[in-house]
This record gives C-alpha cells, structure tokens and sequence, in this order.
C-alpha cells in the first residue's frame, strides 16, 4: 500500500531527525497504550493506559505528528489497528537503528569523500517538511480524510440543464384572418365542434404579434447498472404534455405567479450487448431519446420515443462503419372504458409506429467524414376513420371511431369528419347537433434519406452539411381529397393541394464543441415541407409556429460565455407552402446552462 509506505517514510524520517538531535535510547514502558490512547483529542495529549494484553509490547505514546496522524486514521477506520501498530514498530526500529549508527566511529575518511558531521536544523526541518507535504498529498489524493461514500453514489451520475428565451413572433400584414386556420387540434382535445352553429371553430392566432419569456428546466440522472445494463430518467418543464415542446411561457399557465408543472420526459431501461467504442448493439425499453439518424423536419429535437427499440453501429475497417436502428412504438393506446358514458363499449383504436434505419458512415480522409442513413416509418392506425352513423344530441355522445382521431397536433396536416350524422327529425334534418371531430385524411409510410458531410481540416474550425429528403408513400391526392376539409384553393371549398414532400437542407460552421469561451457556432438552413410529407404532432415545434405546409430559412449563433454556459439568437422566417397566404416571422434569444 502506497499510503502506509509514505506513513512509514514519515515516521522513520521524524524518528531519525529525533535521533540526531538525541541520541538517548527511548526507554519502553512495562503497561503500553494503545493506539487509540495515545492521542486525545487535543492535539496527541498522552492519557493514561489501561493494562494491555499481556501477550503485546507496544511502544511508548510518542508526541509526533506522524504518531499522532497514524492513530487518527485508525479512528476513522482508514487503517486498522495492525497495521497501525506495525507501522509505529518499524519506525522505532529504523529510529533504534538510526540511534546506533550514530553512536559508531565513523570509518576513516578516503581521498575524494566529504565528510558532513553535522546537519543545521533548518535542512532537517526542510526534510520533515518535505516528507510532511509528500504524506499530505497523497492522502487528499487518495481521500483518506473523507468518509467513504455510499455505494450506490457510484452508481448515479445526475445531470441537468436551465434555458432562460424570449421568443417573438410576427405576422406578415397580408395574412388570411377569415377563418382559413381551423384549430384542430383544440377541438379534438376538447368537446366535439358543432358545425351547425353560427360560431367560428377554434382558430390560430395569423394577425396579432405575439412576446413571451419562456423557461425550460430539465433534470435527470443516467443510471449504471453493471453487468451491460443501464438506465435514465429525466424530468423537465412544459406548458402541456406536449411531446415536441418543454417550454413553460412565464405567466402562463393561470398567471400570477402560479407554479409550474413537471412531467416526466424519459425513463427506460437498456442492456449493451456489444459496450465497445467501436462496436455496439443496444436494447432500450420504456421512454428515450430518438435513436434515428434524422433532422427536425421528421422528429422534432425534444421528442421522446415510447417503446422497445435496438439501435447499433459496426466497424468494418478504419474507413466504414455500418449502423442501424429499428423499433416498435405505440402512438396511442385505446382508453380502457371508451366510450365512457356508454355501457357497450367500442373496440380499439390503437396505433403503432414501427420504424427501421440503415447506414454507412465513411472516413474519406483524416479530415472529412461522410454519415448516410435511409429509413422507413409506417404509422399504423394514425389516420381517421369513418364512423358507423348515428345521431349525437349532445356533446357527450360518443362515435365508435372518435379515438383516431390525434391526441396532439401541431399544423399543416389534412383533416377529414370522423362522425357520420345521419339528419334526422332529432336534429332538424342535419340543421342542429352536427357535433363533430376530425381525424387525419391520409395514413402515413414515410421513406426519408438523410445525409450528412464533416469537414475538419481547419480545427478547431469545423464544418457540416446536413440534408434530409421525406416522402409519404401512402399519400393519394385524389382519395383525400373527396374528404379533406382543409389544404383547398379556390372559391368555397376550391379543390385540394396537399402534397407529400419535404426537403430540409442545413450548413454549420464553428468551433461546434463549444467547450471553451468565446466558443462559437453559426448556422445557415432552408426547409420546404408540404402539407402531408410527415406527421405535423412530431415535426419542429418553433419553426412557423411547428408543424408542416412551411417553406423558407433558419439563421442563428451560439456562443459559449464559459464552459457550461451559452447565448445563442435564431431568427426563422417561413410562409405557406399551398391554401391561403400565411407568413411568420420568429426571434429567438437564449442562455443555456448546463450541470
């Protein structure tokens, strides 16, 4: 043990350093402490022993600071009371030994040797001093001095981030506030729409400008398992349990200093079959981070898997490295009692993603490296159904296929009624109790291909080239639009001009590690999305106000201020991409901590 080497060092070297300075043999008590009686605690005050075991001879108390430290590491259980005896026994033997070769003649004096027959007492001090510091340092480094910690400790490893926004919205002067942008989602999160009243549906807000101060917290601890396994959890902010959008707007939520809500954003399970930095295959269950290649076109960056998936990458040689992601999730499972206020109840609406991926990433050169990844995600159920018809004569009144329609949504996305009423005399032949909710008109198979491109020839100064393609494979113009409600041109309803397309391309450049300050990234980007490319509940959340039908650029910077801290500024400007004119204008300015 290193440590009792240095204790060792420390007490030879002060017993030897006594020795100089008297040569008078230490005499040796019949009854000897023991070690926890040779120091009270103030300061190594001798105490009186109590008879010792009559089979051990220990040394007498000693006033040295070294004795003195010895005895309380084996207070605090650092040493035990063996090894401290066998470390105070032989420092008085080398101090016996030191004692006697002082006492011997030294031998004659040869040509060339130099004799020094005596040491001043400011070298020896600087040796006790020397051995003292040496001592010292080696027990904060080993953390003698500290209790140790719980087990489990090593196990947690916590971790969290603070972000602090204004965000600023402006609308184009020339933007259709007729009533052109249905709410959808308020409506089916709500009570069913009467489409026989006078009233307009719940509309987005297109004219009014908008500033809000918006706060994001999260706080989670990745967990070490052993043995492969790992897990996480993690808890963060957000105004509703939107699943693209931890931001909570302060002021929001009732106002007047109301508190906030935390929800909880990840918690999963995970076993690494292959935990190597070269190779790896992994299996997560529960909620956790996007385990595609992809751009926030197709999963907004804050969205959280539900589910089982498998992820992995395999080296093939120093220049290609394969990998792979697939996975099943569920979109929305059933209510247990639906319909609720019916005793017959409605079979089950449930729905599913099930997603896979495949890549290659290439090392062209030392300096430029190429990702490229093409994936598939069939939505299973996400579209709407029809209803089997009957007459609702209030809002409670369930149709059996109101649970397709979405849980959450953002904008963009083509509608259809979910509730075929028939008109009868009950509702004034279809004139009154038109209560309706609306599903989406299309399903969704989404092939995408997504790239990117690192340059680093000029590090720390690097450079990338991300850009991602998406097509909805099941799309059918001409079916959706014999049912679509929105996404239409023209006079009345006009005819529909959806689309299922979308491209995002993005270039940035900067010290990306942001690791120092005065660190820096900026970022240049252009995206075109049409109405039904991919589903708009899971797409960016700040661009346009999220969702799809959105076409125009991104520009920003982040700049570190210290190592965990940085400000960043984006500013988005995006219009329709087909129906009525709508264009949106956002700021945004952030500081983000992380710990």
């Amino acid at each position: 043990m290193h440590a009792s080497r240095s204790i060792a060092t420390l007490l030879a070297g002060t017993a030897i350093v006594s020795a100089q300075e008297n040569l008078t043999p230490v005499p040796v008590p019949a009854d000897p402490p023991t070690l926890e009686e040779m120091m009270d605690p103030n300061l190594g005050v001798p105490q009186p022993p109590p008879p010792p075991p009559p089979q051990q001879q220990l040394p007498s108390p000693s006033q040295n600071m070294a004795v003195n430290l010895v005895v309380l590491l084996v207070k605090k259980g650092q040493l035990s009371q063996e090894e401290g005896l066998a470390l105070i026994q032989q420092a008085e033997a080398e101090a016996h030994a030191a004692q006697a070769a002082a006492a011997v003649p030294p031998p004659p004096v040869k040509d060339g040797d130099v004799r020094v027959n005596y040491v001043p007492q400011t070298v020896r001090n600087g040796i006790r001093d020397e051995i003292k510091q040496e001592l010292m340092a080696e027990v904060r480094d080993e953390k003698w001095s500290r209790p140790a910690a719980p087990e489990w400790t090593e196990r947690i490893r916590p971790f969290g981030d603070i972000r602090g926004r204004y965000e600023g919205i402006f609308f184009g002067d020339g933007n259709d506030n007729t009533g052109s942008f249905p709410n959808f989602n308020a409506i089916n999160t709500g009570a069913p729409f009467d489409t026989s009243g006078t009233l307009f549906s719940p509309q987005y807000n297109v004219d009014q400008d908008r500033n809000r101060a918006r706060l994001r917290v999260r706080l989670g601890a990745d967990l070490m398992l052993g043995d492969g396994f790992t897990g996480g959890i993690r808890v963060a902010t957000g105004d509703s349990n939107s699943p693209v959008s931890p931001n909570q707007s302060l002021g929001g939520s009732g106002g007047n200093f109301s508190k906030y809500s935390i929800w909880l954003d990840r918690a999963f399970l995970a076993y690494d079959v292959l935990p190597s930095e070269e190779n790896e295959f992994s299996v997560l269950v529960g909620r956790f981070d996007n385990p595609f290649f992809s751009s926030e076109v197709m999963w907004d960056d804050d969205i959280g898997f539900d589910g089982l998936a498998a992820r992995g990458k395999y080296k093939l040689n120093d220049q290609l490295t394969v990998f792979g992601a697939g996975g099943l999730f569920p979109v929305y499972n059933t209510d247990f009692n639906f319909a609720s206020n019916q005793p017959s109840k409605f079979e089950s609406k449930d729905k599913w993603l099930y997603g896979a991926q495949a890549g290659l990433e290439w090392k062209i050169t030392k300096d430029l490296i190429a990702k490229f990844g093409t994936a598939y995600y069939d939505f299973d159920g996400i579209e709407g159904e029809l209803s089997t018809p009957f007459v609702p004569l209030n809002p409670t009144d369930a149709g059996n296929t109101d649970a397709t329609r979405p849980s959450f949504a953002q904008r963009g996305n083509t509608y259809m009624a979910l509730r075929n009423i028939i008109p009868t005399a009950a509702n004034d032949f279809g004139t009154k109790y038109q209560y309706q909710y609306y599903g989406l008109a299309t399903p969704f198979r989404v092939l995408t291909a997504t790239g990117r491109l690192d340059y680093a020839a000029y590090d720390p100064i690097q450079f990338a080239l991300t850009g991602e393609y998406m097509k909805n494979l099941a799309f059918d113009a001409a079916e959706i639009g014999a049912k679509a409600v929105n996404n239409r041109v023209g006079p009345r309803l006009g005819s529909f001009d959806g689309g299922d397309t979308a491209w995002n391309l993005a270039f940035q450049f900067g010290r990306t590690a942001l690791a120092e300050r005065g660190d820096w990234v900026a970022g240049i980007g252009y995206r075109y999305v049409e109405s039904d490319a991919v589903v708009d509940g899971f797409t960016d959340s700040d661009f346009g106000g999220g969702g799809t039908n959105l076409q125009g650029f991104t520009l920003g910077g982040v700049m570190a201020v210290s190592p965990r801290v940085r400000v960043g500024l984006k500013w988005m400007s995006s219009d329709e991409v087909s129906g009525p004119p709508l264009s949106t204008d956002t700021l945004q300015f952030d500081i983000n901590a992380k710990f």
